[in-house]
């Protein structure tokens, strides 16, 4: 019955595997293997002047778990200075290094910023917490 056109089953499954193949080779699976260049590293995305103040950047990358110093993840874990020294975080250079590296659920912003906007950070961080967080 269905002989003329495709020859019966053996026919049903070279029109299969046709269509199969023009599906991945729409799909791009065909494509000749692209040589693919070393990533770069990335660059510190440029931060709008708006955004430039140290308390700008504050409320831009860490206010989200650290509001007024707090921290709304890790409760023990806030910017205050007795939970600061408490974790080893005792000068502004501690701080640096935590906001770039990272630790624990902290996430790392040393791919993110430059060295001036977490230098920048961190000393914002160490005189807020100075002053327990309040505003004048």
């Amino acid at each position: 019955m269905g002989k003329a056109l495709g020859q019966g089953r053996r026919g049903w499954v070279v029109w299969s595997l046709g269509l199969i193949w023009l599906g991945m080779l729409g799909l791009g699976m065909f494509n000749p293997p692209v040589a693919l260049a070393a990533p770069e590293a990335p660059e510190a995305p440029a931060i709008p002047e708006a955004v430039a103040t140290p308390a700008a950047l504050f409320e831009l990358h860490c206010a989200g778990c650290h509001p007024n110093g707090s921290n709304i993840v890790r409760r023990g874990k806030s910017l205050q200075p007795k939970a600061l020294k408490r974790h080893g975080v005792d000068s502004v250079a501690a701080i640096a290094t935590l906001i770039t590296q990272g630790k624990g659920l902290m996430s790392a912003y040393g791919d993110r910023l430059t060295p001036e906007q977490i230098q920048t950070l961190a000393e914002y961080v160490w005189q807020r917490s100075q002053a327990h967080w309040k505003t004048s």
